[in-house]
C-alpha cells in the first residue's frame, strides 16, 4: 500500500512538473514570437525627413568644422560601468544624472559651434536614459538656424536581459548642420547577429545628408555611422564594405565626402605603444587604412584616446589601470584640405568618448 501511495505521489509530481515546463515553454514561445513580431526590420534603403531649415550653403575655398561624438545616450559618463564591458551595471546612471550629462554635452557643442555635428548613441525616449527625447534636448540650447536629420539604429520594444533587463530601447545617429540640407537617406548595414538575438540588438546604418555647394553643381556628403563592435572580422568588414562603397559612388559624381563616427576598430597608423591592448579584455580589429583606397584618406588624432572600457567607474580611480581606445574619426575624400584633427580631452566626464573635431577646406 505504502509502495502504492509513493508512486501516485511520484507520478503526480512528476506529471506537475511536465505541466509547469509545458507552461514556461509556451511562455517564453508567446515571448520570443511577439518580440519576433515587433521586430525593427528598416528597409535597406530609406529616406529620411530633415527638420529645421537653413538657407546657408558653403562655398569652394570655405573651411568648415565638424565634431563627431558618441554621446552614450547620456547614461555613460565618469560614474559607470557597464555589463557588457566587464562592468556590473545595466542601468548606468540615475535620472538626475542622465539630466547632468546631456546639459553638458549640450553646453560644450553650443560652446564649440560647429558647422556639422555628427553624433551617435543619442536616445529618443528608452527606459536606459529616462525616457528623455536627447535630440530634442539638445536643439533646446542651440541657437541660430539648423538643418537636422535622426535614423534609428536601435529599436526594440522590449530588451529581456540582464536583470535587471534593459526594457524599451529607441537610439540612433544624429546629425544637426548649419546648412541646407536637401536630401538624407539611411542606409542598413548588414546585421552579424542570427535569430533570436537579432530579434532585439541593434540594426545599424549609415546616415547620409547631402548639402549643396553654392554656385556650382557639386555637394557635401556627410555620413554619420556607428559600427559594430561585438562580432567578429568578416562582420565589421562587411558593415565597412557598404561604407566604402557609399563614399566611392559619391566621390564618382564630383562630391566632396566626409564620414565621421565611431569605428569601433582602429587603424595600423594609430601609436597603439601609447594604449596598449590588454588581451584578457575587449579589443578591436586594428584595420589597415589602405582598404580606404586612393580617394580618401583615414584621420585619427591618437595624441588623447577617443574611447574609454566600461569595465570600472572612472571617477575616482587611477587612470592608469583603465583600457584606452582609438576608435572615433573620419575618412574624408581628397579634394578635402585637412587643416586640423583634434579629440579633445575632456576626460569622459559625460561620457565614455571624447568628442573629435576635424576642419577642412573645400579644394576646387
Amino acid at each position: 500500500m505504502r509502495s502504492d501511495k509513493k508512486t501516485k505521489r511520484k507520478k503526480k509530481l512528476i506529471g506537475f512538473l511536465l505541466k509547469l515546463l509545458a507552461t514556461l515553454v509556451v511562455i517564453v514561445a508567446v515571448f520570443l514570437g511577439g518580440l519576433t513580431f515587433m521586430e525593427y526590420k528598416p528597409q535597406d534603403v530609406e529616406i529620411l525627413t530633415v527638420t529645421g531649415t537653413s538657407s546657408a550653403r558653403p562655398n569652394i575655398g570655405d573651411t568648415i568644422k565638424i565634431i563627431s561624438w558618441n554621446i552614450g545616450y547620456g547614461a555613460l559618463g565618469d560614474n559607470a560601468s557597464y555589463f557588457l564591458d566587464g562592468g556590473k551595471d545595466v542601468i548606468t546612471s540615475d535620472e538626475a544624472r542622465v539630466h547632468e550629462n546631456m546639459a553638458k554635452i549640450s553646453a560644450y557643442l553650443t560652446e564649440q559651434r560647429p558647422d556639422v555635428m555628427l553624433l551617435q548613441e543619442m536616445d529618443h525616449p528608452s527606459k536606459r536614459s529616462y525616457n528623455i527625447h536627447q535630440p530634442q534636448f539638445l536643439f533646446k540650447s542651440l541657437e541660430g538656424s539648423y538643418t537636422a536629420t535622426y535614423a534609428i539604429n536601435h529599436k526594440a520594444i522590449f530588451i529581456p536581459y540582464p536583470i535587471p533587463p534593459l526594457g524599451k530601447v529607441e537610439s540612433g545617429l544624429l546629425t544637426v548642420s548649419v546648412y541646407d540640407t536637401n536630401y538624407a537617406t539611411r542606409t542598413s548595414l548588414p546585421c552579424p547577429f542570427s535569430w533570436p538575438m537579432r530579434i532585439i540588438n541593434l540594426k545599424r546604418c549609415l546616415m547620409m545628408n547631402r548639402t549643396p555647394v553654392a554656385g556650382g553643381e557639386k555637394s557635401i556628403i556627410f555620413i554619420n555611422f556607428h559600427l559594430e563592435p561585438y562580432t567578429d572580422k568578416e562582420g565589421h568588414d562587411a558593415q565597412m564594405d557598404v561604407l566604402l562603397k557609399l563614399m566611392e559612388e559619391e566621390y564618382a559624381k564630383g562630391n566632396y565626402v566626409i564620414a565621421g563616427g565611431d569605428f569601433n576598430h582602429t587603424f595600423s597608423t594609430v601609436d597603439l605603444n601609447k594604449y596598449p591592448l590588454d588581451p584578457k579584455k575587449w579589443n578591436p580589429e586594428i584595420v589597415d587604412p589602405s582598404i580606404v583606397g586612393d580617394n580618401f584618406t583615414v584621420l585619427m588624432d591618437d595624441s588623447v584616446p577617443s574611447c574609454r572600457l566600461l569595465d570600472q567607474p572612472y571617477e575616482n580611480a587611477d587612470p592608469n589601470t583603465f583600457q584606452y581606445y582609438v576608435l572615433d574619426g573620419f575618412i574624408i575624400s581628397k579634394n578635402l584640405k585637412v587643416q586640423s584633427i583634434k579629440t579633445d580631452q575632456l576626460n569622459f566626464v559625460n561620457s565614455d568618448h571624447n568628442p573629435v573635431i576635424l576642419e577642412v577646406t573645400l579644394g576646387k
